[in-house]
């Protein structure tokens, strides 16, 4: 309680998503963390700006109710801050996004996971099938 925590950022965008996030009703300084490190701000960002319910509550201490608390009280807010002019590429493949979300969803955090979809991605091009792309990113991990 009297304590002080330090918390370290990897850029300013990361640290601006933090203080908007514990600024909401129910989100307190380790679910912001979690968001941080399951998503990258400008997916957050996206994910509000895009009311999508549904990819916020796939991170771990997110219920429904929080999710859309999220985006009712930040959508305004994430829209001035978040001009988004960079699209991950892997936004643009749905193939790859369902595994993400796959490889998310059971545990593995959002930048590793990447990693090992886009490992595959590039070393298998012909791949077009989500369960073989799962389990060779598995075992890429």
């Amino acid at each position: 309680e009297d304590g002080h925590i330090l918390y370290g950022f990897f850029d300013r965008v990361e640290k601006e998503m933090f203080v908007q996030l514990i600024g909401i009703s129910g989100v307190g300084a380790s679910t912001a963390r979690m968001m941080l490190s399951s998503l990258k701000p400008e997916e957050i960002g996206r994910a509000i700006l895009q009311s999508n319910v549904k990819l916020l509550e796939s991170i771990k201490g997110i219920g429904k109710k929080t999710a859309e608390r999220l985006i009712l009280e930040l959508k305004d807010k994430v829209g001035k801050t978040n001009t988004d002019t960079s699209m991950p590429v892997t936004a643009a493949n749905s193939l790859q996004q369902d595994a993400l979300h796959a490889l998310v969803a059971l545990g593995i955090s959002r930048p590793q996971a990447e990693a090992a979809v886009n490992k595959i991605i590039i070393s298998d091009a012909a791949i077009t099938n989500l369960e073989e792309l799962i389990k060779k990113s598995l075992k890429a991990i």
